[in-house]
């Protein structure tokens, strides 16, 4: 293996060209990006960046001392995977040839019918989205944040210490029922009442009004949110269509084994795009979270290189979320656990430690405003018959 194409220049993209000169790979890497930008950090976006604390500059995330030797095509979007001729076909034609190929394209952020046209409708995936959105932050105007989610959330969160009016609308009855369950979900979405932040759940969106720019958001119920600018935080979708036809196997991302292999030799894949098969739970997920594009590459990376997945199943997903102040931290899986307990604080003072079980072995662990409690119980979590540490 001489030369290596990743394609996706974002977290996943960059820690696999790390891995790849950590494990001793001293080929050709190629590194293609359909954003013009060098890699940088998401998450500050729907906080920091976002209330211009920080700026494009500060959330890069190249070392100025790094030396990767890599060569980074920009810009420049991968239209095709031809495993026959083991090439990526760029937008513009060109072909890049690898023996090897990590996939690292990401996800994109789901949009609602509707908004096309209107000015001042907004989703928040990009550093190119977090300029255009921060652009209109000013106090005193009415947002209407879409989705409940971390994104939205957090989104809120900003603008309500920025000044401006938020209502929060979301579809599901309880926000946050996915990722946390639904008595925790409940719990950590009273955050925004705690700060005047309107939430209103079980009301689906049926459009928008405005005549080139956006000045409400009409619900399914007949109740129309005045509005002077909008945020879309309905999810996000694998970009994985550009590898349609390529042989690959596509369920809600690309199906990878417990190492990140694809059903092709010499094919991994790594972050949002990626569906590994988690041993765990017995079958395959994405994990949208920055921990995931930062250490799975390394284990994909060693699949690539050696051919083999052979190794120690990844750690438990893991995720954090900063809302009004109160930092909030989740590792493992909810959606496999039969109960979930406070084992410590008081969920009234947004400061309390839970438990996820099924059949009493702990598979799921949230803290908010308990950082130190709960790196202890994140370090156990993988570990056979764990048992609460000391």
């Amino acid at each position: 293996m001489r030369t290596v194409a990743v394609v996706g220049a974002s977290l996943a993209g960059l820690s696999s060209v790390r891995a790849l000169r950590s494990q001793g790979f001293d080929g050709r890497v190629v590194v293609i990006g359909d954003e013009r930008h060098r890699p940088y950090d998401r998450p500050p976006l729907s906080k920091e960046f976002l209330a211009g604390k920080v700026t494009g500059e500060d959330i890069t995330l190249e070392d100025d001392d790094e030396e990767l030797d890599a060569e980074w095509l920009l810009g420049v979007r991968a239209e095709r995977l031809d495993l026959a001729d083991r090439s990526v076909v760029l937008a513009d034609g060109t072909r890049v040839r690898a023996d090897g190929v990590v996939l690292a394209t990401g996800a994109s952020a789901r949009t609602l019918p509707g908004a096309e046209g209107l000015a001042g409708i907004h989703t928040l995936r990009t550093l190119d989205d977090a300029l255009a959105l921060r652009a209109e932050i000013e106090p005193g105007r009415r947002l209407v944040v879409i989705g409940a989610g971390f994104i939205g959330a957090e989104v809120a969160s900003t603008a309500w210490a920025l000044g401006l009016d938020v209502t929060v609308v979301e579809a599901m009855g309880t926000p946050l029922a996915g990722p946390l369950g639904t008595d925790m979900g409940r719990i950590v979405s009273t955050l925004h009442a705690d700060h005047g932040v309107r939430l209103i759940c079980g009301a689906g969106v049926r459009g928008f009004t405005g005549v080139g720019r956006v000045d409400g958001v009409a619900l399914g119920d007949g109740r129309l949110l005045p509005a002077d600018l909008v945020l879309v935080g309905v999810g996000a979708q694998p970009n994985v269509g550009w590898l349609q036809g390529s042989g690959l196997e596509l369920d809600n991302g690309v199906r990878c084994d417990a190492g990140g292999l694809t059903g092709s030799p010499g094919v991994v894949a790594v972050g949002d795009c990626a569906a590994w098969y988690d041993r765990r739970l017995g079958r395959h997920h994405r994990v949208e979270h920055w921990t995931g594009a930062l250490d799975r590459p390394k284990r994909a990376v060693a699949t690539l290189l050696s051919g083999d997945s052979a190794g120690p199943d990844v750690a438990p997903a893991y995720f954090w979320s900063d809302q009004y102040g109160v930092r909030i931290q989740f590792a493992g899986d909810a959606r496999s656990a039969d109960t979930v307990t406070v084992e410590d604080g008081d969920p009234a003072d947004r400061c309390f430690l839970a438990v996820y079980r099924r059949d009493q072995e702990p598979v799921g662990v949230l803290g908010m405003n308990q950082v130190r409690a709960f790196t202890r119980w994140r370090r156990t979590l993988g570990a056979p018959s764990v048992a609460a540490p000391s």
